[in-house]
């Protein structure tokens, strides 16, 4: 290949490029939606958490690339069609008129005959580059979590006082009663309603010790939350209010908002585990989000929980991010790394390149078909007024 071959590559549309240009016309459709029925601020945080997350995610597949000798033919910012490049070194950087996250565009994706493909890497190293992006989006929300944590935010204050227990529930069953007040769940301070919520779907399926106080004796009561509750109850089946309805301004210095950034991104995949694992005992099925609903409750939660709030917002997306190209899934990193796992089962054998793209496209279709029903509802509940939260 010489030098004018390697500078101008004939690529056949992947299917990672049609997924990017079909997602952008549906954050378009919202962004759209969203202005029409509110102020544009909500679109704009929107969009730029929007390409924080993605580029983010496309940063670590050009920096894993660029590692192991992979040659990256551009990193683009945005979608075209393009707005500006500047070719440094042997990759071309762009900025896109549709800034609706970036791309890395790697040489031999499928093809490993050229020396510097993706391709003809180790399959270790190919593994590494494709997953890359989502640890990253896995590791980022520590960070966010830290900010939210140390900038001055309002917190509820007063702990939560059970407010009517249900019959045939585990609370009963464990000798909860109206008034108590709770102070500990399995070991963990509860200082107000949402911890107590978040305490109690953590030990889910687990006998959980929940410290109250009653008529200021204390005791330890033992519950276990359960997998699959009936409609309109919780795990445990209580309802809780707050002691002392009112909040205070409180800020974490970095040496502890680090470490409980970390907390609250794990307690946040273990609640993610929780809720699938709850589909499966015959809980409430998956509740589908598109890019509507999350450009609306974005504006939502800046507007009423301020910067904090819109920093846990962003490290939830980048989790869901994260998670969702793990999946061993047509067209996601995921399942490009499955087919390199069936390679290593195989001792090296590859399935035959067109064979694979035929699987990513028949993925591609199907998701673009959830993609448009889910916005379409989206876009018809705002439409109407409705709001996601």
């Amino acid at each position: 290949m010489n030098e004018q071959d390697a500078q101008e590559p004939v690529d056949r549309p992947s299917t990672a490029r049609l997924v990017s240009t079909a997602l952008s016309v549906l954050v378009a459709i919202a962004v759209a939606a969203v202005y029409a029925r509110g102020p544009l601020t909500s679109a704009l945080l929107f969009l730029t958490i929007l390409v924080i997350l993605v580029v983010a995610h496309e940063a670590a597949h050009f920096v894993t690339a660029k590692l192991f000798g992979v040659r990256v033919l551009e990193f683009g910012v945005g979608f075209p069609p393009r707005a500006w490049a500047k070719r440094f070194g042997e990759t071309e950087y762009s900025v896109n008129w549709m800034p609706l996250g970036g791309f890395v565009r790697l040489l031999g994706e499928e093809d490993p005959t050229d020396p510097r493909s993706l391709a003809s890497r180790p399959a270790w190293q190919r593994i590494i580059v494709l997953a890359s992006g989502s640890i990253i989006n896995l590791l980022l929300p520590i960070v966010l979590f830290a900010f939210a944590f140390t900038v001055p935010h309002e917190e509820s204050i007063g702990r939560a006082t059970v407010a009517g227990v249900l019959p045939d529930s585990p609370a009963l069953a464990a000798g909860l009663k109206e008034g108590d007040v709770i102070y500990t769940i399995g070991g963990r301070n509860s200082k107000n309603t949402i911890d107590a919520g978040r305490l109690i779907r953590l030990n889910v399926g687990r006998e959980t010790p929940i410290e109250v106080k009653r008529g200021g004796e204390a005791m330890t009561l033992h519950v276990t939350p359960r997998w699959a509750p009936p409609a309109g109850q919780g795990p445990t089946g209580i309802s809780i209010s707050p002691q002392n309805a009112f909040t205070e301004v409180v800020s974490q210095p970095p040496w502890q908002s680090l470490p409980n950034g970390l907390r609250a991104t794990v307690e946040t995949m273990i609640l993610a585990r929780n809720e699938v694992l709850g589909w499966f005992y015959g809980g409430a099925g998956p509740q589908v989000a598109g890019p509507v609903a999350i450009a609306q409750t974005t504006g939502e939660v800046a507007k009423q929980g301020g910067l904090a709030s819109l920093l846990e917002l962003s490290a939830l997306l980048s989790i869901n991010l994260g998670i969702l190209n793990l999946l061993p899934l047509p067209m996601l990193d995921g399942g490009r790394v499955f087919f390199i796992l069936i390679e290593v089962v195989r001792r090296g054998r590859r399935i035959a390149p067109e064979k694979e793209a035929m699987v990513h496209l028949v993925g591609f279709v199907l998701f673009i078909a959830l993609a448009v029903a889910v916005t379409f509802s989206d876009v018809s509940r705002i439409v109407s007024g409705e709001s996601f939260r």
